[in-house]
């Protein structure tokens, strides 16, 4: 006897049984987490995507399980040409190393695959093709204008509106029905037959939320597209059974889908994995709190850190500040050790509210990581970024690599380590100015900037330290110099004095190291003076200074 079962799916489809063979279970410890992340090729990369990878990397690695990065892609109407890439991208310039999944250049990486999940669609309709067989599902040729008068209906009776009940039109239609719609040509979606009622509960835990009690799901929804490919729901019970996922780690936004999920796995005859639902990353906007939008929020894209120059440490280890408050503690008493090492728990990923982005503290934890670095490590991350996104900066490099080595080595690697860089795009404004052609400064903007000196007073000063300027000092003999300096042109050699009698003097020795400080860099405030001056070699600053004077 025909059946529609046997007009719909092709005889090619694989058994459960051979599926099942193609994806045995894993060997793992005790207590191992398969985790994955599943993003959706439907534009540029979520901070929060960033965020959830991190999450599940780290947690199957600290229990020695297995993470999987697998791409979502059935909605091949929202999808973006690109997506993928630049996902993979994201990760792969963060620093999160997934154990399988899609890899650069589209490979997958793993014995689970394929990772894309256009790639399975056999897989799916095998299994969708068992509901039917089991009476779990069934085709619904149901158009999108019947569907709309539907809806219109369901609303004009202050009833709940999708397909449900009696008003799921094709759940009861006869063989025949359905044999003399696919005989018309008419398109068509399988759907579940949904066997929960909304007037009963299901019961289950949340590993983040604690127990939820939420109605049954009682929608038939949709499980096959009338393209073949499965919806998300269908797609990730079939794949999180198959590649042995034990954790699903995601965002609330899915939390009202559970039921559904539930009834899914129940409904293929297999166990679900444990669920987390994470709050979203929020942002301040004025007096309110809002989820970080892709619309109206730059720092919702990955690409915004990476094209700003934050560290990817840094935005990792500042992301898992998010996750667990213990992280920072925990840093500050091993600062030495991998971020990799810290236990994530989901008892510290608790919390209903979501965490707030704090552009604040990422500076913070990025200046540190920066002032850690050596020179040499900074040029080997430096080059490559400036290769990218800041051509002045490469070409700056490309022409005197030692010069900017030597002008980001300044107060590096010393006790209280210079903290001025937050970001690599900060580093031009700081190595621009050790370059004559990109160093400007009039006679009159100096003087706007040390009104303590009359111009005669200015070039006095200076011309007095030209006679007796020698690199070859040591730091000490340096400022020697400078003291005696001050003395002469009738500055205090303390502070405190100048602060008790300042119509005694022109200001204090700081007043006179400020002086070169503007006429070398055009600042008031440098780094370290003594090594500006080293850098810049005693050419270099007698043409600074004579060139403003």
């Amino acid at each position: 006897m025909t059946t529609y079962i046997s007009r719909i799916f092709p005889d090619s489809l694989p058994s459960l049984e051979e599926i099942e063979a193609r994806y045995p279970r894993r060997s793992l410890p005790d207590g191992a987490m398969v985790t994955r992340v599943g993003p959706s090729p439907t534009g540029f990369m979520h901070i929060g995507t960033l965020y959830t990878g991190l999450l599940c990397v780290q947690l199957a690695r600290q229990t020695g399980g297995v993470s999987i990065m697998r791409i979502e892609d059935t909605d091949k109407k929202r999808e973006v040409e690109g997506a993928v890439d630049f996902t993979i991208d994201g990760f792969e310039t963060f620093g999160v190393e997934f154990d399988e999944g899609v890899g650069r250049g589209l490979v997958d990486r793993g014995d689970y695959g394929p990772y894309r999940q256009s790639d399975r669609k056999d897989v799916y309709q095998a299994f969708v093709r068992h509901l039917c067989e089991k009476g779990l599902a069934y085709p619904c040729f149901a158009t999108a204008e019947e569907l709309d008068a539907m809806r219109e209906k369901q609303q004009a009776a202050d009833a709940r509106t999708g397909y449900y009940g009696h008003w799921a039109t094709w759940r009861d239609k006869s063989q025949e029905a359905v044999l003399e719609a696919l005989d018309s040509g008419r398109p068509y979606v399988i759907r579940l037959r949904a066997e929960g009622k909304q007037t009963r509960k299901v019961r289950f835990e949340d590993l983040l939320m604690g127990p939820r009690t939420m109605p049954e799901n009682d929608f038939d929804v949709v499980l096959l597209k009338a393209d073949g490919l499965p919806t998300y729901h269908m797609a990730h019970a079939v794949d999180d059974y198959l590649m042995g996922t034990t954790h699903v780690i995601r965002g609330d936004e899915w939390l009202p889908s559970v039921p559904l999920h539930l009834q899914l796995f129940e409904a293929i005859g297999k166990a679900a994995p444990a669920y987390a639902h994470i709050a979203p990353i929020n942002k301040m906007d004025g007096t309110s709190r809002r989820k970080l939008s892709k619309r109206k929020d730059p720092e919702a894209s990955v690409g915004f850190f990476d094209q700003a120059g934050y560290p990817a440490d840094a935005v990792l280890d500042y992301l898992r500040t998010l996750a667990d408050a213990g992280f920072e503690d925990w840093k500050a008493q091993d600062p030495e050790r991998s971020s990799w090492d810290f236990e994530l728990s989901f008892k510290g990923l608790r919390g209903s509210s979501g965490p707030l982005f704090d552009f604040a503290k990422l500076g913070n934890i990025s200046r540190n990581l920066i002032a850690s670095l050596s020179a040499d490590e900074l040029m080997g991350i430096l080059k490559p970024w400036a290769g990218t996104y800041d051509e002045k900066l490469a070409g700056l490099i490309e022409k005197d690599p030692e010069r900017v080595k030597a002008v980001l080595n300044i107060e590096r690697g010393v006790p209280n380590a210079r903290k001025d860089i937050e970001k690599w795009s900060d580093v031009l404004a700081e190595v621009c100015g050790f370059f004559d052609e990109h160093f400007e400064l009039t006679a009159a903007q100096a003087q706007s900037m040390l009104p303590y000196l009359t111009p005669d007073e200015l070039a006095a000063l200076v011309r007095d330290y030209l006679t007796q300027l020698d690199l070859a000092d040591d730091r000490e003999a340096w400022f020697g110099k400078i003291k005696l300096l001050a003395e002469r042109h009738g500055f205090a050699l303390r502070p405190k004095d100048f602060k008790k009698n300042p119509d005694a003097y022109k200001g204090a020795v700081s007043d006179v190291a400020k002086v070169f400080r503007v006429l070398l860099l055009g600042k008031e405030q440098t780094p370290d003076l003594y090594s500006v001056m080293q850098v810049l070699g005693d050419d270099g600053v007698r043409a600074r200074i004579n060139k403003v004077l």
